[in-house]
């Protein structure tokens, strides 16, 4: 668990990513997922507050358990490589505020597939030291092979020379997604549970509702 303040100039940001990366854990689940939560924000009065919504679903059936959602004002600016100090501190806010703790959550962003180590998923995974999964619909950086059209197909996804994540098919001849490690997982782990929790769509249940789920928010703002 890590705990910083957030106010802070893009240049104190990258400093803090690159001192932060190194606490990212890299491991085999360590309990049995029950539930498994995903995440996603939008912004509303115009680009002045972020609305976050967390769906927690039940890891087996994906049936829905709980949904919460936070909204702040907008601190940070776009800055492309820190989102996470654009939308962690609601995305954080609404997660706390489910009913029970997540054993898994899902982040639509990167984990460590990021130039210094640590977008979205692993910023949220070290602060609530909870294991994340980055499942992206685009790459930041890095290069890979052609991955295969069938479901389930993937390869590996390199920058500088490492191994950062998986370029996975989640359905068949449906464009593939960015996985990689949050928090306190590992790649094959990322990767089946992302496969784990479609339900013949392109995105992962958990990460489709709360998307969903923070559209809705949005259209019923006055």
């Amino acid at each position: 668990m890590i705990r910083h303040k957030w106010d802070l100039s893009p240049k104190e940001a990258i400093a803090l990513q690159r001192k932060l990366a190194g606490k990212v854990r890299v491991e085999p689940l360590r309990a049995e997922v029950r539930t498994v939560a995903g995440v996603d924000c939008a912004f509303i009065d115009g680009g002045k507050k972020i609305v976050a919504g967390a769906v927690l679903c039940d890891a087996r059936t994906m049936e829905v358990v709980a949904r919460a959602c936070a909204v702040q004002p907008c601190r940070f600016p776009y800055v492309p490589g820190l989102l996470s100090f654009r939308e962690a501190p609601a995305i954080i806010a609404a997660v706390r505020k489910l009913p029970h703790r997540c054993d898994l959550l899902m982040c639509d962003g990167q984990g460590v597939a990021h130039p210094r180590g640590l977008g979205l998923a692993s910023h949220v995974g070290l602060w609530l030291d909870v294991p994340t999964i980055a499942v992206a619909k685009s790459r930041l950086c890095g290069e890979h092979r052609d991955v295969g059209l069938n479901r389930g197909c993937r390869t590996q996804l390199r920058f500088e020379g490492r191994i950062i994540g998986a370029v996975v098919r989640t359905r068949t001849s449906v464009k593939p997604l960015y996985v990689s490690v949050g928090n306190a997982v590992t790649l094959p782990d990322a990767v089946r549970w992302t496969l784990r929790c479609g339900r013949g769509v392109r995105l992962p249940q958990p990460t489709r509702l709360a998307h969903r789920y923070v559209s809705d928010l949005r259209r019923r703002r006055p």
